[in-house]
């Protein structure tokens, strides 16, 4: 569990479209096997230290002639951004995926002192 010793706690979220594999002949679309892709978020404010951070489906248009096989981390976590991570593997034919994600962690306030 991440304890927060501040009274200053912040959110940020957001959704970011990862791929569109279908339109481009992409990996996701057209491969077999492991694949991944991978997208940096940059927050729009820093957080003071690793933020807590949730990601999670919002889209995803698949072939269904096979199984449907994913997996969404988040990765490379630090103050200012974080990775975006799926996964998929086998047949899995995957047209394109949108990840929603949201962090929350400790943010400075107007009054702290930088020494």
């Amino acid at each position: 569990m991440q304890k927060l010793n501040n009274n200053s706690i912040g959110v940020a979220q957001g959704e970011s479209v990862l791929f569109s594999d279908c339109e481009s002949g992409g990996e996701m679309w057209t491969g077999e096997g492991s694949r991944e892709s991978r997208q940096r978020i940059i927050f729009k404010e820093r957080f003071r230290g690793q933020p807590v951070v949730h990601c999670s489906m919002t889209m995803w248009d698949v072939d269904n002639s096979a199984n449907v096989r994913a997996d969404v981390t988040a990765q490379c976590i630090d103050g200012n951004g974080f990775d975006i991570v799926f996964r998929t593997w086998g047949d899995t034919r995957i047209a394109r995926a949108r990840i929603g994600w949201m962090a929350i962690g400790e943010v400075a306030e107007r009054d702290d002192w930088d020494v």
